[in-house]
Parts: structure tokens; C-alpha cells; sequence
């Protein structure tokens, strides 16, 4: 039976739906990401079209239906419809617009809170519990993210997220068609498991015979949950999906802030490091300077492990760092 395995981490949540040992859906919840979905707030009209939210930083969020006779400055409670996003070379801001009358001020459903509603059954990671996160593969799964490279039985994924759109290429040997269908599963579980949205398009090898191709669109249909959108599959091997897109997907979450990954890894690993006496962070320097920056993230990773702890950059370290 498929159960969510949730961590509340030191900066970052965690959680994964788990089907007979395997991940199928990840996400995480970072702090400082901006107000969430479904959040209500007080804001100021800071221009036609933009309003400056009551949060740390006052970010800015895109708003429409606002009347035309109210003036800059303007109080509003609005609630946020889709999280400020990351892209390569810009960044999105959030989305709102004007609440319903009498709407309670609310930070909206944090991750805890919506993977319950799956009504799925949750099991939390407590200190000292076996690390069942990573025996369903959290650290191999955060590297596929981060390198783009999903292997599968006869070949390879390759998946990049643009400005336009997250595109997936499919790459292999052998039979077209067969290389086709398992990289259409594939594909499914990558944009189920790490939450795509948007615009996506998938380059399947060409298949020049209209069967071949209604075969891959309802392998498509079948693999991947509803609600979407797509095109047929053309004769150059293209597909495109539109998917609903609410919050960034844990691509986005992972390579586009690859300081705020690196941390989250060596704080996980630090809270699981076993010793007595000082704990030892050791992280090259952008990553120790973010755990630094966190004074909060630090004093809890020694209420949990029980140990002082001391924070060491290294020039030449790569990845994430260790803890010992």
C-alpha cells in the first residue's frame, strides 16, 4: 500500500510517496520560498497590476480584477492562486488576487497538511527512527534532479527546464517504437514525482507510423494522472503537455538554488551523524556561509543532536559537504 514518508528537516520539509519501495512523488518545502498557495494576506496596490505583499521582503505578486478607481497605495487582503517561481535567467513572481470578503489573514496549507488531504496514510521520520526516506532512494533520487539523467531499463532521460518550457529527451538504442514506450512511462513518473507544471514537451524517437504514435499518446494517458493536457504525438517524435502549475517542481526547487540543496543534504546528513563532542560541518563556502546566514537552522541541529556545532568552509569541497 502506497504511504507518505514525511520529514519536518532543519530549513526543509520532505516527503515521498512510497509504492512498493519506490518514490513516486517527492516534494519538498523550503523556508524563505514565499507565501504558498491558498495563503491570505494583507497588501498594499503598489502599481496597476501589483501589489506588495505583508511578508518578509514585502515581495512583489502580480494581481488581476482589481477596479480601476483604486489608487496606488491601496490596502487589500488578497489571497496567493500560484507561488513565486525560479527560471534559468529570471524569476516569477506570485500570483494573487483580492479575497473573499471577511477571509481569515492564513499562511495557507503547508506539506504537511496537503499530502493528509491524499488521505493517504503519513509516517514522520522521528530522531533515531530508521532513515526509511533514504532506503526508498531520497539522496539517488536528488541526484537525477540535479543532473537531469534518469536511467531506465534500454535507456536515458535527459530533462532541462527553459524559459519556454521543461523539455524531456528521450535517448537510447535498439527498437524506436520500444524505446518510445519506456520512455513514455519514464517521462510519466519523472513529471509525477517531481511535480511539473507548465509547459512540457517530450522528444520521443520519430515514429513515422500514425499506430506507433496513438499507442505512445495512450500510454501517455494511462501513466500519468489527470488533469492535463496534450497534443498527439507528431510524426517528428514531439508530444506537449500542459499541466497546472501552482508551486515551483522540486527541478526548479533543486538546480536552480543549488546553495539551499547542498544545505538541506549536510544538514539531513548532520542531524544522522553519530559521535560525541563537537559536530563538524564542513561545506565549501557558498553552502557554509547559507547555513551561517541561518543562526536559527543551527542552534536546532544541536537541540536534536544534542552535540555543540561548529561550521567550517572549504574551498575544495565539493557536493554537499560532510558532518561528522
Amino acid at each position: 500500500m502506497a504511504e507518505w514518508l514525511y520529514e519536518a528537516g532543519i530549513g526543509e520539509a520532505r516527503a515521498a510517496l512510497v509504492e512498493a519501495g519506490r518514490i513516486v512523488e517527492a516534494r519538498i518545502e523550503r523556508e524563505g520560498e514565499g507565501p504558498r498557495v491558498g495563503a491570505v494576506l494583507g497588501a498594499r496596490l503598489a502599481e496597476p497590476g501589483k501589489v506588495a505583499l505583508d511578508a518578509p521582503g514585502e515581495p512583489v505578486a502580480t494581481i488581476a480584477g482589481v477596479p480601476r478607481d483604486l489608487s496606488t497605495g491601496t490596502r487589500l487582503t488578497v489571497e496567493i492562486t500560484r507561488m513565486a517561481l525560479r527560471e534559468r535567467g529570471r524569476d516569477k513572481p506570485a500570483r494573487a488576487r483580492i479575497a473573499e470578503a471577511g477571509a481569515a489573514l492564513s499562511d495557507g496549507p503547508d506539506l504537511r497538511a496537503r499530502i493528509e488531504t491524499t488521505g493517504l496514510p503519513v509516517t514522520e521520520w522521528r530522531a533515531g527512527d530508521p532513515d526509511l526516506l533514504e532506503e526508498a532512494g531520497w539522496s539517488e533520487l536528488i541526484d537525477h534532479v540535479r543532473t537531469g539523467h534518469w536511467p531506465f531499463a534500454g535507456g536515458a532521460l535527459w530533462v532541462d527546464a527553459t524559459p519556454a518550457m521543461l523539455l524531456i529527451d528521450i535517448d537510447g538504442e535498439g527498437d524506436a517504437f520500444a524505446l518510445a514506450k519506456a520512455g513514455a512511462e519514464a517521462a510519466a513518473h519523472v513529471i509525477r514525482c517531481c511535480d511539473i507544471g507548465g509547459s512540457i514537451g517530450i522528444d520521443f524517437p520519430s515514429l513515422p507510423g500514425r499506430a506507433e504514435r496513438l499507442a505512445i499518446d495512450t500510454l501517455i494517458d494511462a501513466s500519468l494522472p489527470q488533469p492535463f493536457e496534450r497534443t498527439a504525438t507528431n510524426g517528428f517524435g514531439f508530444l506537449q503537455i500542459i499541466r497546472r502549475r501552482e508551486r515551483p517542481s522540486l527541478v526548479e526547487q533543486v538546480r536552480f538554488d543549488a546553495v539551499a540543496t547542498d544545505a538541506a543534504l549536510l544538514l539531513r546528513q548532520a542531524e544522522r551523524a553519530i559521535g560525541h563532542g563537537p559536530l563538524q560541518l564542513t561545506a565549501r563556502p557558498a553552502v557554509a556561509e547559507h547555513i551561517e546566514a541561518h543562526p536559527g537552522w543551527i542552534a536546532e541541529l544541536g537541540r536534536r543532536t544534542g552535540r555543540p556545532v561548529a561550521i567550517a568552509a572549504d574551498a575544495v569541497m565539493k557536493g554537499a559537504g560532510h558532518a561528522q
